[in-house]
């Protein structure tokens, strides 16, 4: 399933620019405001109605130019995981809770920016010189770490305020390092998708809210365009490391290199047969490199959309990385690359032809 990729679109400066932008800005879940506005911007020039719904989703829609076009919605969440503060224990260091699925193991000495003015902060701990030897053993608790705002930061930030974490873009070769590439990159393929959008169809973009904590912000996005089918685009964990014991790694999710992951499964969805055919008769005619995510845990925004009023067929193509829910993820721009020309092709040849027949 790896054919020597054919490209119709490459990633450049634009593009990693953009993503770079994406990345830097803070959006956890509920509080997307500064990424809504930067995409906002982004995608005025291309889009025929823009709209901010009441849970603040981003719903844009480029129309279609030709009679009965068929209505394909493309969704990309907008929010990452992070934190929030919930007390302030005095000399700038505050308790704060989780706000999405992180990893506990992963928050020691990170750094983070707090509130709306951004206050640069720390995740601390107890140091290893103080630690016992029951604590040198055991998983450091959320409950006794603290976001250290520094003796200036007292008084400065109050129950409520979000904190995410502080990590800058930056690109190594075919890779790239950031925080909240999921799901940056599904937003940032959106923008270039609406730039391209063929006439044949309406299309219909939700960038969408608070997926992190519960796939909520697509709910409300596909009862509002009632689309004909649906696409997640997101980001997906590899799992694609070796075994330390040199025999074959059979947990994989999916891999880097491999192109985008199709979905089959996941904890949500059962991909809608169809779409999944569809997808891959458009790889293997466009010698567009892709892969199968592998069934189990985790989910997209399909499992929200494939639910909403009489059922809407979905599927969800991601670009796989490394490392997600934590400070710094890890993809390669061909696997990106490869996804936007997946998807740009799709959206060229799609039908209702291909939904045709009932779901098998």
């Amino acid at each position: 399933m790896s054919p020597q990729t054919k490209a119709a679109f490459r990633i450049g400066k634009n593009q990693l620019d953009l993503l770079e932008e994406l990345t830097n800005a803070n959006g956890v879940s509920g509080n997307e405001i500064e990424i809504r506005e930067i995409i906002r911007k982004k995608v005025a020039a291309y889009a025929d109605e823009i709209k901010v719904d009441g849970m603040g989703n981003l719903l844009v829609i480029k129309h279609g130019k030709q009679p009965n076009a068929i209505k394909v919605m493309l969704d990309a969440h907008m929010d990452e995981v992070g934190f929030m503060i919930v007390e302030e224990d005095g000399d700038g260091l505050y308790e704060f809770e989780q706000v999405g699925g992180g990893d506990e193991r992963q928050f020691v000495s990170k750094p983070v920016s707090v509130g709306s003015q951004k206050l640069p902060g720390i995740i601390g701990s107890k140091p290893i010189h103080l630690a016992t030897d029951d604590e040198m053993h055991s998983v450091i608790s959320q409950q006794s770490m603290r976001i250290d705002l520094g003796p200036s930061g007292k008084g400065k930030a109050k129950r409520g305020d979000y904190a995410a974490y502080a990590t800058k873009f930056i690109r190594s070769g075919d890779a790239v390092f950031a925080k909240a590439l999921d799901n940056r990159l599904g937003c940032a393929t959106l923008i270039e998708l609406l730039k391209t959008a063929p006439e044949h169809i309406e299309l219909l973009a939700a960038f969408t809210v608070q997926e992190e904590i519960g796939l909520r912000g697509a709910m409300v996005a596909a009862y509002d365009f009632y689309p004909q089918l649906a696409i997640a685009v997101d980001s997906t964990p590899a799992i694609d490391f070796e075994r330390p014991d040199g025999n074959e790694n059979t947990q994989y999710n999916c891999k880097l290199g491999g192109g985008p992951a199709i979905y089959i499964a996941d904890r949500g969805t059962l991909s809608d047969p169809r779409l999944i055919r569809f997808l891959t008769r458009i790889s293997e005619e466009h010698k567009i490199n892709y892969q199968y995510r592998q069934p189990g845990g985790g989910g997209t925004d399909a499992g929200a959309l494939h639910l909403t009023r009489g059922g809407i067929p979905s599927v969800s193509v991601s670009v796989p990385g490394r490392y997600t829910h934590t400070a710094v993820m890890l993809a390669r721009i061909s696997d990106w690359q490869d996804t936007l020309n997946l998807l740009q092709q799709a959206l060229a040849a799609v039908t209702s032809e291909i939904l045709s027949g009932d779901r098998a």
